[in-house]
């Protein structure tokens, strides 16, 4: 019983061993590649102008398929956000082709009505089950948080990490899940001459298994900018992870400006509780 045992938990062991060293492999060539964006850092603040952008590239390419539930239209006006006029907004709301469900109405069935302020930003769909029947089973995901849903990973030695993690602090860094989706967006190519790819699914080397239902969203001139900004598949990726990003931290702004605002309170107050005390017990004999 007890051979029977050892046995058993050294196969349990290698099974690790072997399952632990396949993801190790899979993540050495996931490596994600650290972007600079303008809201990263102690000091980093989203750009309002390439927020627009993001926002228009999410309405022109992404909204055919993915929604913004956890985003009201009233939050496109407030600052520290893409800030479009409020009049623009009502109008776009009103125009949004995803009406809103709402009821019951007198005769007590739901009914359909152009969008409000206060509204979420509706997707296509009015439930998964028919986004997966309209995508052929895949399930397009809500665009509201993935910027915090997702990150990225670096593959290191394990005695290398809490120094890869001070960094990380020293910096203030939080923007892996924002550099994942960039690379998400940027990684589409054909698939190396060995690798097998499934029917239905495109090759990208950012996702995990870099096979991807989802076919690219992005090319070069599908949208055009308004600003003059090259309309490049790289900017386009790069200005709706910066829109989506806000999305999922649209206070990010006005917590880094009270954090510093705090910060510079507590150095002051420190300071002068130091002199007051110098000067308590400046002739009291120790």
């Amino acid at each position: 019983m007890k051979k029977r045992f050892s046995l058993t938990l050294m196969s349990l062991f290698a099974a690790t061993v072997a399952i632990g060293s396949v993801s190790a492999e899979e993540a050495a060539h996931q490596e994600i590649e650290r972007q600079k964006w303008t809201f990263g850092g102690f000091t980093g603040q989203f750009d309002k102008a390439q927020l627009q952008r993001g926002f228009q590239v999410y309405k022109e390419v992404c909204s055919n398929c993915h929604g913004l539930k956890r985003l009201a239209f009233r939050n496109l006006v407030q600052p520290g956000g893409p800030e479009f006029p409020e009049d623009a907004v009502k109008a776009l709301a009103a125009a949004w082709p995803n009406q809103i469900t709402d009821g019951p109405n007198d005769e007590g069935k739901m009914f359909e009505r152009p969008a409000l302020l206060s509204d979420p930003i509706r997707g296509p769909y009015h439930n998964d089950k028919e986004a997966r029947a309209a995508q052929n089973g895949a399930l397009p995901p809500d665009l509201s948080l993935i910027a915090r849903a997702r990150d990225s990973h670096r593959e290191a030695s394990w005695y290398v990490h809490p120094f890869l993690m001070l960094g990380d602090i020293v910096n203030a860094y939080q923007e892996g899940g924002a550099n994942y989706v960039y690379a998400l967006l940027t990684g589409y190519s054909e698939p190396p001459a060995d690798f097998k790819l499934m029917d239905g699914q495109y090759y990208n080397k950012a996702f995990p298994g870099h096979q991807i239902g989802m076919p690219p969203p992005l090319t070069d001139g599908a949208v055009t900018y308004q600003d003059g900004t090259p309309p490049t598949v790289d900017n386009y990726s790069r200005d709706i992870v910066a829109f989506l990003s806000w999305a999922a931290d649209p206070s990010l702004d006005q917590r880094k400006r009270i954090g510093w605002q705090v910060l510079l309170f507590l150095i002051v107050t420190t300071t002068l509780l130091y002199l007051g005390k110098k000067r308590i017990w400046a002739n009291i004999k120790h």
